[in-house]
Protein backbone atom coordinates (compact mmCIF):
# COMPACT_ATOMS: atom_id res chain seq x y z
CA UNK A 1 0.00 0.00 0.00
CA UNK A 2 1.47 3.37 -0.88
CA UNK A 3 2.49 5.41 2.08
CA UNK A 4 2.46 9.02 -0.67
CA UNK A 5 0.38 11.44 0.81
CA UNK A 6 -1.58 13.21 -1.69
CA UNK A 7 0.47 16.42 -1.28
CA UNK A 8 3.45 14.68 -1.92
CA UNK A 9 1.63 12.46 -5.04
CA UNK A 10 0.28 15.91 -6.12
CA UNK A 11 3.93 18.19 -5.60
CA UNK A 12 6.48 15.81 -6.64
CA UNK A 13 4.58 14.97 -9.71
CA UNK A 14 4.55 18.56 -11.00
CA UNK A 15 8.11 18.67 -10.13
CA UNK A 16 8.78 15.87 -12.48
CA UNK A 17 9.37 13.44 -9.93
CA UNK A 18 8.67 9.73 -9.80
CA UNK A 19 5.07 8.52 -8.14
CA UNK A 20 3.49 5.99 -7.55
CA UNK A 21 0.57 6.63 -9.78
CA UNK A 22 -1.28 9.67 -11.64
CA UNK A 23 -2.48 11.99 -9.23
CA UNK A 24 -6.31 13.55 -9.49
CA UNK A 25 -7.10 16.79 -9.00
CA UNK A 26 -6.59 20.18 -10.22
CA UNK A 27 -5.76 23.83 -10.40
CA UNK A 28 -9.11 25.24 -11.18
CA UNK A 29 -12.96 25.50 -9.74
CA UNK A 30 -14.09 22.15 -7.84
CA UNK A 31 -16.57 22.47 -5.42
CA UNK A 32 -19.80 20.25 -6.27
CA UNK A 33 -23.59 20.50 -4.54
CA UNK A 34 -22.62 17.41 -2.69
CA UNK A 35 -20.36 19.06 -0.29
CA UNK A 36 -22.38 22.31 -0.29
CA UNK A 37 -25.31 20.40 1.22
CA UNK A 38 -23.52 18.38 3.59
CA UNK A 39 -21.35 21.15 5.22
CA UNK A 40 -24.31 23.68 4.71
CA UNK A 41 -22.78 25.92 2.59
CA UNK A 42 -24.48 28.79 0.64
CA UNK A 43 -22.37 29.12 -2.44
CA UNK A 44 -23.36 32.79 -2.98
CA UNK A 45 -21.89 33.41 0.56
CA UNK A 46 -19.05 31.12 0.03
CA UNK A 47 -17.03 33.44 -2.44
CA UNK A 48 -17.08 35.86 0.35
CA UNK A 49 -16.88 33.92 3.15
CA UNK A 50 -13.11 32.27 3.80
CA UNK A 51 -14.17 29.98 6.33
CA UNK A 52 -16.96 28.94 4.11
CA UNK A 53 -14.63 29.01 1.13
CA UNK A 54 -12.03 26.63 2.94
CA UNK A 55 -14.55 24.39 4.40
CA UNK A 56 -15.50 23.76 0.34
CA UNK A 57 -12.27 23.65 -1.07
CA UNK A 58 -11.62 21.17 2.05
CA UNK A 59 -14.63 19.07 1.60
CA UNK A 60 -13.80 17.78 -1.80
CA UNK A 61 -10.79 16.23 -0.36
CA UNK A 62 -12.78 15.25 3.06
CA UNK A 63 -16.11 14.00 0.87
CA UNK A 64 -14.26 12.27 -2.47
CA UNK A 65 -10.38 12.45 -1.33
CA UNK A 66 -10.32 14.78 -4.83
CA UNK A 67 -6.25 15.10 -4.28
CA UNK A 68 -6.10 19.05 -4.05
CA UNK A 69 -7.83 22.18 -2.22
CA UNK A 70 -8.31 24.91 -4.76
CA UNK A 71 -9.49 28.20 -4.20
CA UNK A 72 -11.31 30.90 -5.27
CA UNK A 73 -14.18 29.70 -7.18
CA UNK A 74 -14.76 32.12 -9.43
CA UNK A 75 -13.24 34.26 -12.08
CA UNK A 76 -13.80 37.45 -10.82
CA UNK A 77 -11.47 38.07 -7.79
CA UNK A 78 -9.09 40.24 -9.88
CA UNK A 79 -11.35 41.88 -12.06
CA UNK A 80 -12.95 43.02 -8.39
CA UNK A 81 -9.49 43.91 -6.68
CA UNK A 82 -8.88 46.65 -9.94
CA UNK A 83 -12.48 48.55 -9.54
CA UNK A 84 -14.76 45.84 -11.20
CA UNK A 85 -18.60 45.57 -9.64
CA UNK A 86 -19.32 42.10 -8.98
CA UNK A 87 -23.37 40.44 -9.11
CA UNK A 88 -23.19 37.51 -6.64
CA UNK A 89 -26.90 36.43 -7.04
CA UNK A 90 -27.58 36.41 -3.58
CA UNK A 91 -31.27 36.71 -4.27
CA UNK A 92 -31.56 34.17 -7.10
CA UNK A 93 -32.42 30.67 -6.52
CA UNK A 94 -29.96 27.56 -7.73
CA UNK A 95 -25.95 27.93 -8.28
CA UNK A 96 -24.84 31.34 -10.02
CA UNK A 97 -21.03 31.89 -10.14
CA UNK A 98 -20.62 35.32 -9.61
CA UNK A 99 -20.72 38.14 -12.68
CA UNK A 100 -19.02 41.43 -13.66
CA UNK A 101 -21.77 43.49 -14.40
CA UNK A 102 -19.92 47.07 -14.15
CA UNK A 103 -16.39 47.30 -15.80
CA UNK A 104 -14.11 50.49 -15.27
CA UNK A 105 -11.50 50.23 -17.52
CA UNK A 106 -11.10 51.61 -21.34
CA UNK A 107 -7.02 51.74 -21.43
CA UNK A 108 -3.56 50.95 -19.86
CA UNK A 109 -3.85 54.10 -17.70
CA UNK A 110 -6.82 53.08 -16.29
CA UNK A 111 -5.29 50.37 -14.61
CA UNK A 112 -4.46 51.60 -11.41
CA UNK A 113 -2.58 48.32 -8.97
CA UNK A 114 -3.85 48.98 -6.01
CA UNK A 115 -0.73 50.02 -3.18
CA UNK A 116 -1.93 47.62 -0.75
CA UNK A 117 -3.13 44.69 -2.66
CA UNK A 118 -3.58 42.25 0.17
CA UNK A 119 -6.58 44.04 0.83
CA UNK A 120 -7.61 44.97 -2.53
CA UNK A 121 -11.57 43.46 -3.17
CA UNK A 122 -12.09 40.24 -2.08
CA UNK A 123 -8.30 39.25 -2.07
CA UNK A 124 -8.23 39.23 1.65
CA UNK A 125 -10.62 36.44 1.35
CA UNK A 126 -8.80 34.34 -0.83
CA UNK A 127 -5.79 34.42 1.56
CA UNK A 128 -7.32 33.80 4.52
CA UNK A 129 -9.40 31.15 3.16
CA UNK A 130 -5.57 29.68 1.53
CA UNK A 131 -4.30 30.18 5.46
CA UNK A 132 -7.39 28.08 7.08
CA UNK A 133 -6.46 25.35 4.34
CA UNK A 134 -2.70 25.50 5.48
CA UNK A 135 -3.67 24.90 8.43
CA UNK A 136 -6.13 22.22 8.14
CA UNK A 137 -4.86 20.09 5.86
CA UNK A 138 -1.41 21.22 4.59
CA UNK A 139 0.74 18.27 5.66
CA UNK A 140 -2.01 16.43 4.00
CA UNK A 141 -3.12 18.02 0.73
CA UNK A 142 -1.77 20.29 -2.35
CA UNK A 143 -3.24 23.44 -1.96
CA UNK A 144 -3.98 25.29 -5.05
CA UNK A 145 -4.99 28.84 -6.70
CA UNK A 146 -5.51 30.49 -9.89
CA UNK A 147 -5.34 33.84 -11.69
CA UNK A 148 -6.62 34.79 -14.85
CA UNK A 149 -4.22 35.14 -17.65
CA UNK A 150 -3.82 39.12 -18.75
CA UNK A 151 -5.81 38.54 -21.85
CA UNK A 152 -8.85 36.75 -20.34
CA UNK A 153 -8.69 39.35 -17.57
CA UNK A 154 -9.05 42.11 -19.89
CA UNK A 155 -11.88 40.91 -20.97
CA UNK A 156 -13.22 41.18 -17.36
CA UNK A 157 -12.48 44.74 -16.78
CA UNK A 158 -12.74 46.10 -20.42
CA UNK A 159 -15.59 45.68 -22.93
CA UNK A 160 -15.42 42.45 -24.66
CA UNK A 161 -16.38 44.41 -28.28
CA UNK A 162 -13.72 47.23 -27.46
CA UNK A 163 -10.65 44.68 -26.27
CA UNK A 164 -11.41 42.58 -29.85
CA UNK A 165 -11.93 45.79 -32.10
CA UNK A 166 -8.90 47.12 -30.27
CA UNK A 167 -7.09 43.91 -30.38
CA UNK A 168 -7.00 43.89 -33.97
CA UNK A 169 -7.05 47.51 -35.16
CA UNK A 170 -4.46 48.90 -32.55
CA UNK A 171 -2.99 45.76 -30.41
CA UNK A 172 -0.23 48.41 -29.55
CA UNK A 173 -2.94 49.74 -27.09
CA UNK A 174 -3.97 46.23 -25.76
CA UNK A 175 -0.73 45.12 -25.84
CA UNK A 176 0.00 48.16 -23.13
CA UNK A 177 -3.08 47.46 -21.28
CA UNK A 178 -1.26 43.75 -21.11
CA UNK A 179 1.53 44.74 -19.98
CA UNK A 180 -0.06 46.62 -16.79
CA UNK A 181 -2.75 43.46 -15.91
CA UNK A 182 0.75 41.54 -16.10
CA UNK A 183 2.29 43.01 -13.83
CA UNK A 184 -0.82 43.26 -11.46
CA UNK A 185 -1.03 39.17 -11.53
CA UNK A 186 2.61 38.90 -10.45
CA UNK A 187 1.70 40.32 -7.35
CA UNK A 188 -1.24 38.58 -6.88
CA UNK A 189 0.53 35.37 -7.20
CA UNK A 190 3.05 36.27 -5.01
CA UNK A 191 0.31 37.40 -2.21
CA UNK A 192 -1.05 34.06 -2.45
CA UNK A 193 1.93 31.82 -2.33
CA UNK A 194 2.70 34.65 0.78
CA UNK A 195 -0.63 32.72 2.15
CA UNK A 196 0.83 29.41 1.72
CA UNK A 197 -0.67 28.01 -2.01
CA UNK A 198 1.32 25.16 -3.02
CA UNK A 199 0.54 25.23 -6.79
CA UNK A 200 -0.56 27.99 -9.01
CA UNK A 201 -2.87 28.06 -12.49
CA UNK A 202 -2.62 30.39 -14.71
CA UNK A 203 -5.72 30.45 -17.06
CA UNK A 204 -5.47 31.99 -19.97
CA UNK A 205 -9.11 31.10 -21.74
CA UNK A 206 -9.22 34.09 -23.75
CA UNK A 207 -6.28 33.30 -25.38
CA UNK A 208 -8.05 29.70 -27.22
CA UNK A 209 -7.42 29.08 -30.95
CA UNK A 210 -11.68 29.70 -30.66
CA UNK A 211 -11.47 33.56 -30.22
CA UNK A 212 -7.75 34.18 -31.02
CA UNK A 213 -5.49 33.64 -34.07
CA UNK A 214 -2.58 31.25 -33.52
CA UNK A 215 -0.90 34.67 -34.84
CA UNK A 216 -2.53 36.76 -32.77
CA UNK A 217 -1.82 34.60 -29.57
CA UNK A 218 1.84 34.73 -30.63
CA UNK A 219 2.77 38.20 -31.32
CA UNK A 220 -0.22 39.54 -28.55
CA UNK A 221 -0.33 37.48 -25.66
CA UNK A 222 2.62 34.79 -25.86
CA UNK A 223 5.09 37.52 -24.83
CA UNK A 224 2.64 38.15 -21.79
CA UNK A 225 2.59 34.74 -20.81
CA UNK A 226 6.43 34.04 -20.85
CA UNK A 227 6.78 37.45 -18.37
CA UNK A 228 4.12 36.40 -15.75
CA UNK A 229 5.37 32.49 -15.49
CA UNK A 230 8.99 33.62 -15.40
CA UNK A 231 8.22 35.87 -12.04
CA UNK A 232 5.37 33.04 -10.85
CA UNK A 233 5.59 31.07 -7.97
CA UNK A 234 6.32 27.29 -8.81
CA UNK A 235 4.95 24.88 -9.49
CA UNK A 236 3.06 26.31 -12.25
CA UNK A 237 0.59 25.52 -15.32
CA UNK A 238 -0.37 27.42 -17.77
CA UNK A 239 -4.30 26.21 -19.26
CA UNK A 240 -5.91 27.69 -22.14
CA UNK A 241 -9.52 26.66 -22.81
CA UNK A 242 -10.80 24.97 -26.81
CA UNK A 243 -8.55 22.85 -29.07
CA UNK A 244 -5.20 24.56 -28.59
CA UNK A 245 -3.02 22.33 -30.60
CA UNK A 246 -2.63 24.99 -33.07
CA UNK A 247 -0.61 26.86 -30.35
CA UNK A 248 0.05 24.17 -28.24
CA UNK A 249 3.73 24.28 -28.99
CA UNK A 250 3.93 28.22 -28.23
CA UNK A 251 2.28 27.19 -25.08
CA UNK A 252 5.49 25.15 -23.96
CA UNK A 253 7.25 27.56 -24.85
CA UNK A 254 5.89 30.15 -22.33
CA UNK A 255 7.98 28.41 -19.48
CA UNK A 256 5.18 26.50 -17.65
CA UNK A 257 5.86 23.15 -15.55
CA UNK A 258 3.16 21.68 -16.77
CA UNK A 259 -0.29 22.14 -19.35
CA UNK A 260 -3.17 22.00 -19.19
CA UNK A 261 -5.71 21.62 -21.99
CA UNK A 262 -9.46 21.01 -22.27
CA UNK A 263 -11.41 17.92 -23.71
CA UNK A 264 -11.28 19.82 -27.40
CA UNK A 265 -8.08 18.57 -27.57
CA UNK A 266 -6.99 15.99 -29.19
CA UNK A 267 -4.49 14.48 -26.64
CA UNK A 268 -2.66 12.26 -29.12
CA UNK A 269 -1.79 15.44 -31.24
CA UNK A 270 -0.73 16.73 -28.27
CA UNK A 271 1.61 14.53 -27.04
CA UNK A 272 3.13 13.92 -30.55
CA UNK A 273 3.63 17.75 -30.51
CA UNK A 274 4.80 18.03 -27.05
CA UNK A 275 7.39 15.26 -27.22
CA UNK A 276 7.60 12.99 -23.72
CA UNK A 277 9.14 15.10 -21.66
CA UNK A 278 6.54 18.02 -21.02
CA UNK A 279 3.91 17.37 -18.51
CA UNK A 280 0.54 17.59 -19.80
CA UNK A 281 -2.82 17.36 -17.83
CA UNK A 282 -6.23 16.49 -19.02
CA UNK A 283 -8.54 16.00 -20.40
CA UNK A 284 -12.38 14.42 -19.13
CA UNK A 285 -14.93 16.70 -19.81
CA UNK A 286 -16.13 17.75 -16.86
CA UNK A 287 -19.76 18.72 -18.03
CA UNK A 288 -20.82 15.37 -20.84
CA UNK A 289 -18.67 12.95 -18.82
CA UNK A 290 -18.83 13.90 -15.24
CA UNK A 291 -21.66 16.05 -14.80
CA UNK A 292 -24.05 14.40 -17.20
CA UNK A 293 -22.30 11.05 -17.72
CA UNK A 294 -23.32 7.28 -16.17
CA UNK A 295 -21.06 6.56 -13.44
CA UNK A 296 -19.99 3.73 -15.33
CA UNK A 297 -18.34 5.64 -18.10
CA UNK A 298 -16.44 8.09 -15.98
CA UNK A 299 -13.66 5.61 -14.82
CA UNK A 300 -13.28 4.81 -18.55
CA UNK A 301 -13.26 8.18 -19.59
CA UNK A 302 -10.83 8.98 -16.95
CA UNK A 303 -8.42 6.39 -17.58
CA UNK A 304 -8.48 7.26 -21.69
CA UNK A 305 -6.94 10.26 -20.78
CA UNK A 306 -4.09 8.47 -19.27
CA UNK A 307 -3.58 6.40 -22.21
CA UNK A 308 -4.25 8.82 -24.51
CA UNK A 309 -1.13 10.77 -23.69
CA UNK A 310 -2.22 12.47 -19.99
CA UNK A 311 0.08 12.69 -17.18
CA UNK A 312 -2.13 13.04 -14.87
CA UNK A 313 -6.20 12.70 -14.14
CA UNK A 314 -7.44 16.71 -14.75
CA UNK A 315 -10.90 18.12 -15.64
CA UNK A 316 -10.89 19.94 -19.41
CA UNK A 317 -11.98 22.97 -17.10
CA UNK A 318 -13.98 23.74 -13.84
CA UNK A 319 -15.93 20.68 -12.25
CA UNK A 320 -19.34 21.88 -12.40
CA UNK A 321 -21.46 22.22 -9.16
CA UNK A 322 -24.41 19.76 -10.06
CA UNK A 323 -21.62 16.93 -10.58
CA UNK A 324 -23.62 13.63 -8.70
CA UNK A 325 -22.09 12.32 -6.05
CA UNK A 326 -21.77 8.67 -7.89
CA UNK A 327 -20.39 10.11 -10.60
CA UNK A 328 -17.42 12.11 -8.59
CA UNK A 329 -16.56 8.43 -6.81
CA UNK A 330 -16.34 6.85 -9.80
CA UNK A 331 -13.74 9.67 -10.70
CA UNK A 332 -11.73 9.04 -7.60
CA UNK A 333 -11.82 4.89 -7.80
CA UNK A 334 -11.05 5.28 -11.32
CA UNK A 335 -7.03 5.00 -10.80
CA UNK A 336 -7.08 4.06 -6.89
CA UNK A 337 -8.25 0.64 -8.05
CA UNK A 338 -5.17 0.07 -10.78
Amino acid sequence: MSTMTPKQRVLKFLKGEEVDRPPIFSGMGNVVVPVLEKYEINFARAHRDPVLMAKAAAGMYREFGFECAVVPFDLGVEAEALGSVMNYYEDVEGLLYPTVKEKVIKTAEDVHIPDDIKNAGRIPVVTEAIRILRSELGDEVAIGTYILGPFTLAGQVKELDELFEESFLAPEKTNMLLDRLSEFIIKVFKVYKDAGADYFTLREMGGTSDVMSPKSFKSLIKPHLIKILAAMPRPNILHICGDTNSIIEDMKECGADAISVDQKNCLPETRKKLGHETIILGNFDPVKVLMQGKAEDVGPAAKGCITAGANAVWPGCDLWPEVPKKNMQALMDSLKSG
